[in-house]
């Protein structure tokens, strides 16, 4: 193969891998609205779901609510890009980073505790990452 083919495949491999993350991090600025929108609204109990129709209607007057379904939306047209792509076996793992990107937002800007085995998880996924994106780089074409 030449090295204009290599090169090819190597841009094509950057712009899918920037694609993803922007796909990934539309999700993970989806998930923070809505859980910035839910705490505005405040916890929905028992009480609450007796009486859907105004609980919905209380959610849906919260902006922030709004906000992330938009992103999730947008995520998922880059998403929908990335599946033209890649492999869904090594697509829907990187999705994982999402989970990554929540827990160190969460304990920086929402001042949540994390528990030290929540930590080892967070290790255990950026390493199962790590592996399926290193087994897609040596699959050969």
């Amino acid at each position: 193969m030449s090295s204009g083919g290599a090169a090819l495949r190597a841009a094509g491999f950057w712009s899918t891998l920037l694609i993803l993350f922007v796909s990934v991090s539309l999700a993970f600025g989806g998930q923070i609205m809505l859980k910035a929108a839910m705490n505005s609204v405040g916890r929905i109990g028992s009480e609450d779901l007796a009486s859907p129709l105004s609980t919905a209607a209380r959610a849906a007057r919260e902006p922030r609510l709004w906000t992330g379904l938009f992103l999730f939306a947008v995520s998922a047209l880059f998403w929908l890009v990335v599946l033209s792509r890649v492999p869904l076996s090594v697509a829907y793992p990187s999705v994982g980073m999402s989970y990554v990107f929540v827990v160190l937002f969460s304990r920086l800007w929402l001042h949540e505790q994390v528990p030290p085995l929540r930590w080892l998880g967070v290790v255990v996924i950026v390493t199962g990452i790590a592996l399926v994106g290193i087994s897609f780089n040596r699959t050969p074409s």
